[in-house]
């Protein structure tokens, strides 16, 4: 067999590594819509499903920082290879769930799977495509990135409503099939000439830390933790936290460093997104619970009724940056954050036999 010339096996490697970015996002999407259908299904309140999207989102949040040490380490396709094995074996044991804790693990399995697809593959980009077509290359693997949050509740909701809930993990397994042959056909296999230290101690403290305060902020409902446990584990995640701040501030290659957080611009914006996201972030847990369970659509319905979120927010991505150039970041961040807990607000007056046109207003505005 021949091999490819270098610019078919960069446009190959692309696709690749596109398709690993849409099957990440698109999973994590796609499971919404789905949510009172599997709870019924496993005998279960609608609302304690939230920890099958927890553990898949806590579960990559980990795995990510060490994604690119394990690269340098194994080597790309070997890990672009294992990511995939493991988003299959995941979904397969997803879908052969019979209860929520066994979903729940398998969607840790899942998550890691996930995790080291997108940093893997920007690092292999990174590596094998010139500098000059770096920016070009990675905006054509973003746009999947944008196309799978846009079909995830429709073809979550249409497979519930038409097959089962089953199959929302299930269609995984023919995708990564024919992702691992053309993983072992057109990854690149790179190494780190010069292998750094793995710092395992502030893995392991910041690790630690996000389990913990994500735990007792969501997840403490499955624990079945009284006030008392609840504000153990958040002292100990947050002295977790602390303590890798203290660890990476003594280390030369910390896998963060504390001294980001000097910059205002960049401490001020993160504080922010902390604090929108802990409201924004549960909206798509929540709206297609609202859809469903308070106002009574069927899961395709609901899917649909999704959409303008996404298609707003795909079009917001080219208006922001003329935006922040016209008006500069703290205007358009302030506006911004305000628009986005107003939108929120909306949703308390949400009620069965609610104008579509409203509801529609609604979901644009939040997804703007």
């Amino acid at each position: 067999m021949s091999t490819p010339e270098p610019v078919a096996y960069r446009r190959s490697l692309l696709w690749l590594v596109a398709v690993g970015f849409f099957m990440q996002t698109l999973d994590a999407t796609i499971i919404n819509t789905a949510l009172p259908a599997m709870a019924a299904s496993l005998g279960e309140s609608p609302l304690r499903m939230q920890s099958v999207i927890v553990s898949y989102a806590l579960t990559m949040a980990m795995l990510i920082p060490a994604s690119g040490w394990i690269a340098d380490r194994f080597g790309t396709r070997r890990v672009f290879f294992a990511a995939i094995v493991l988003f299959v074996i995941g979904s397969v044991a997803c879908a052969a769930s019979h209860g929520l804790t066994q979903l729940v693990i398998s969607r840790i399995v899942q998550g890691a799977g996930g995790a080291l697809l997108l940093p893997v593959g920007r690092l292999a980009l990174l590596r094998s495509v010139p500098r000059s077509q770096f920016v070009q290359a990675m905006s054509f693997v973003a746009i999947p990135g944008l196309i799978g949050p846009l079909l995830g509740p429709t073809l979550g909701g249409w497979l519930v409503e038409y097959a089962s809930w089953h199959w929302i993990f299930l269609i995984n397994v023919p995708v990564g099939i024919a992702g691992c042959i053309a993983t072992l056909k057109f990854m690149p296999d790179l190494r780190a000439v010069i292998l750094k230290r793995f710092d395992g101690m502030g893995y392991g403290l910041l690790a630690f830390g996000m389990v913990a305060v994500s735990l007792a902020l969501d997840g403490v409902s499955e624990l079945g933790l009284r006030q008392v446990g609840v504000l153990v584990l958040m002292v100990f995640g947050f002295a977790s936290l602390v303590a890798y701040w203290l660890h990476a501030a003594r280390r030369p290659d910390p896998l963060f460093s504390p001294e980001m957080l000097r910059i205002p611009t960049f401490s001020v914006g993160l504080l922010g997104n902390l604090f929108s996201r802990l409201g924004s972030g549960c909206m798509p847990f929540l709206v297609p619970l609202l859809l469903q369970v308070s106002m009574g659509f069927s899961p395709l319905h609901a899917g649909l009724t999704m959409l303008p979120i996404a298609l707003a927010g795909m079009a917001m991505k080219q208006a922001a940056a003329p935006l922040i150039t016209r008006y500069g970041y703290r205007r358009v961040l302030v506006v911004n954050t305000t628009l986005v807990g107003v939108s929120m607000a909306t949703f308390a007056l949400a009620a069965p036999g609610q104008s579509m046109v409203l509801l529609v207003a609604q979901l644009l505005a939040f997804g703007a």
